[in-house]
């Protein structure tokens, strides 16, 4: 089947805009993409008329938890759910996630080995979802944050090895760790360090053996300074970044994942919402450093990658593009927010061959929104302008997709 899309505002996830463009998806990836000028049209093609609309690359989502829903305490909800109603919640959240035209997740922490499940279900064609590369269990120290949770503990180099290989059995896609206290777990401390240089090295190192990228965890920047100085390559939310840790991240060109809607939603609440006052109160003593510390990430031209952490409190999966317009509410121009969730998240993916941009022979992985994000970035927010989302050259969510 060949679509071609004609008249419409390109968007291509590279930093270009072309208007008008047209774009032709033959099978499960784009064909050509150019202006509509020069671009011909193929016989027999399914004609789309884009006029009024934008075409970007579906988003990417580095950083959620699709076996949490937003609950007030997402700990207590998943020590009361048995594993299948975790599964069919985290199946409902991919749906969700896709219909908000965010085509690639990365779930860098889940319940036992559930993505997996997930993942493999939604390649089957059994449920809708996004493409997911998954972690499964994260990784940490004893006692460690997020322990029984979406975390196994481990404790010294040769067990931290033993569990990176058993991950990667199981189909991680990428390996997660915890380098430092959380905002979730009782009891720890987000400026304190958490696993052991040599234990975070050894990580990384099993890793690479198999082809994988780690993410971690670490809100601390001593926590950051090991991870970076372990050979990770991104840190979760950066929150508490100095300006050595600031200096590691462009030595290394590692990845900043700063999930600005992850506190600001949590500590938006008052007492009595539910989430636990421990975590509250570390969520509300830390927003405005973590602004400050993307803020600085960004005015120092540090590799960023957009991710939600949607799944914590309140933090709903389908609400995906917050992250964006709290990037461009802290500095960032709508395409430099944009690309963070489109070609920069891909290639800290590590599959930016594949999608992230919209480019001759890439998945056609599609978003298609009524307006110009490029001036006004909560457009991407709001579902009723999102009017198609492809994924693999086919409409799966929105109104064209009920037309072809």
């Amino acid at each position: 089947m060949v679509i071609a899309i004609h008249h419409i505002r390109l968007i291509d996830g590279t930093g270009q805009t072309i208007e008008p463009a047209t774009v032709i998806v033959r099978e499960h990836t784009i064909a050509t993409a150019g202006p509509s000028r020069t671009t011909s049209m193929p016989r027999g093609a399914t004609r789309v008329n884009g006029r009024g609309l934008t075409l970007l690359p579906g988003l990417i989502d580095c950083h959620v938890h699709l076996c949490w829903r937003g609950e007030a305490d997402v700990v207590k909800a998943v020590e009361q759910e048995t594993p299948i109603e975790t599964l069919l919640k985290a199946s409902r959240s991919a749906g969700q996630t896709l219909e908000a035209g965010v085509t690639t997740v990365r779930d860098v922490g889940s319940r036992d080995h559930l993505i997996f499940a997930l993942k493999k279900a939604i390649d089957n064609g059994l449920t809708p979802g996004p493409r997911i590369i998954g972690a499964g269990l994260a990784i940490c120290m004893v006692g460690g944050h997020l322990r029984r949770v979406i975390a196994q503990e481990v404790e010294g180099v040769e067990q931290v090895r033993q569990v990176v290989r058993q991950q990667i059995v199981a189909g991680a896609e990428v390996i997660k760790v915890i380098a430092s206290g959380g905002v979730l777990t009782p009891g720890t401390s987000p400026e304190q360090a958490q696993m052991t240089l040599d234990e975070l090295s050894a990580a990384v190192d099993e890793a690479k053996r198999a082809g994988r990228k780690v993410a971690a965890h670490a809100h601390g920047a001593s926590g950051m300074k090991n991870a970076i100085h372990a050979g990770v390559h991104s840190i979760e939310h950066a929150t508490l970044m100095d300006e050595e840790a600031a200096g590691l991240f462009e030595k290394h060109a590692v990845y900043m994942v700063p999930t600005l809607s992850a506190l600001a939603t949590t500590g938006a609440c008052r007492r009595g919402c539910g989430i636990p006052d421990d975590a509250l109160e570390k969520a509300k003593a830390m927003t405005k450093r973590h602004q400050s510390s993307f803020r600085q990430a960004h005015q120092r031209g540090l590799l960023i990658a957009m991710g939600t952490d949607a799944g914590t409190p309140f933090n709903y999966h389908g609400d995906n593009a917050q992250e964006l317009e709290r990037m461009v509410a802290y500095g960032m121009s709508p395409m430099e927010a944009i690309l963070t969730s489109t070609s920069a998240a891909a290639r800290l993916i590590g599959i930016d061959d594949q999608v992230g941009t919209i480019e001759p022979g890439k998945q056609a992985d599609i978003v298609f929104i009524e307006g110009n994000p490029l001036k006004k970035i909560n457009l991407l927010r709001d579902h009723r302008r999102i009017v198609g989302v492809m994924k693999a050259g086919r409409f799966v969510a929105g109104p064209l997709s009920k037309s072809h």
